[in-house]
């Protein structure tokens, strides 16, 4: 029987690690690039086209222990070959409900923290291995590294009784649309991110708000200076116990200082933020970044992406006894793929140029390429 199955009942499949069969039916080159991962996920690609002719040939390629899923951009042309492999016998046949882009615009909501003061919840973007946060406390709430999805932020404060107060984004965003500016229009909430990321819209510059007042309760936000990925990168350590990383420093690896194009000036002021101001933080302080790159790997057995400060310092060479001249080195030679549309999205992110919802899902699509992975 043909069903649709959601993009957060695969996110759960992945979470959970259970097994799944994926057929996917878009050209060799965008699977390549991008694909839906997991540790118990079998994959096969065969372009549409190749299938049009008949899926009879595939059909001896699919394995009868589990659930089967095929898989396209946009859910057209998966739900064509999932009705042609009903029609030749094949039992328990899924197609991805508006494919490929719900799969990179879903978030998995998660709880990670929680004490007197503050419960911590993450919000996983599995698509694109973006996370965001939300903190509450007493009544009030603050959003760190929202997606453009304010809605999902505005449900879940509703959720839990609160009101959204606070809002930062630890960097100008290369890879994604941030949702800050929006969420703090819808909400009347107050946005913050630093003055020398360059955007020319109103916001609270961070360089003036060095501690951010929140409820009633004894909970200190600090926003710890931590340039490197950006020259504006910010860290968000909160009762001396969580750290809101951003993109300076991942369960798996450190941020990327290239985009810029000028790698090894900011590879020394990466340096500089790993050796100085991250080298004061104590080891149980938890971090909490601001993407990932293997689900796999660096989702915990809490089931979030997250680790102690001292455990990624003990798995990250470059962490440990460097000299700023083999780190920069290593750094420089370390340089990935730039993420596709970046100069696009930052001036975006800065104000400088507007999209509308179309092209902002096409901005998107594909993983992030914000980490250097992995550097242990």
């Amino acid at each position: 029987m043909l069903q649709a199955m959601t993009a957060q009942e695969v996110a759960q499949i992945v979470k959970n690690k259970q097994k799944l069969f994926i057929l996917d039916v878009r050209n060799q080159n965008d699977f390549q690039d991008w694909k839906i991962e997991g540790e118990n996920i079998q994959l096969l690609n065969i372009p549409y086209f190749d299938l049009l002719d008949g899926v009879e040939a595939v059909v001896g390629q699919l394995p009868t222990d589990r659930q089967v899923l095929v898989v396209c951009a946009k859910e057209g042309s998966s739900k064509f070959i999932a009705e042609q492999l009903v029609g030749a016998g094949r039992d328990e046949v899924f197609y991805l409900g508006g494919g490929m882009k719900t799969w990179s615009e879903h978030l998995e909501k998660v709880q990670v923290y929680e004490d007197e003061n503050v419960k911590v919840y993450q919000f996983i973007r599995m698509g694109k291995g973006c996370l965001s946060y939300m903190l509450i406390s007493g009544k009030e709430a603050l959003v760190v590294d929202p997606s453009r999805f304010a809605a999902v932020y505005q449900q879940a404060a509703k959720e839990a009784g609160t009101t959204i107060t606070h809002i930062v984004d630890s960097h100008l965003h290369a890879d994604h649309i941030s949702g800050g500016k929006r969420l703090a229009e819808m909400t009347g909430a107050a946005y913050y991110l630093m003055k020398s990321e360059g955007a020319v819209f109103d916001f609270q510059p961070l360089e003036a708000h060095e501690r951010i007042a929140f409820e009633q309760v004894e909970l200190e936000v600090l926003a710890v200076k931590t340039p490197g990925h950006t020259p504006g990168s910010v860290s968000f350590l909160v009762n001396d116990k969580l750290l809101f990383s951003g993109d300076t420093i991942f369960v798996g690896g450190l941020g990327r200082p290239d985009l810029g194009g000028k790698v090894r000036e900011w590879a020394k002021d990466l340096y500089e933020t790993v050796y100085g101001k991250l080298a004061k933080l104590a080891d149980d302080v938890i971090v909490l970044p601001g993407h990932y790159a293997a689900l796999d790997d660096e989702l915990n057995p809490a089931g979030y992406i997250g680790a102690e400060l001292g455990e990624i310092r003990d798995n990250n060479e470059l962490m440990n006894d460097k000299e700023i001249g083999e780190f920069v080195d290593h750094v420089a030679a370390a340089q990935s793929e730039t993420p596709p549309n970046f100069e696009e999205i930052v001036a975006i992110n800065r104000g400088l140029q507007h999209s509308d919802e179309e092209r902002q899902q096409e901005l998107e699509i594909g993983p992030n390429r914000c980490a250097l992975h992995h550097t242990a």
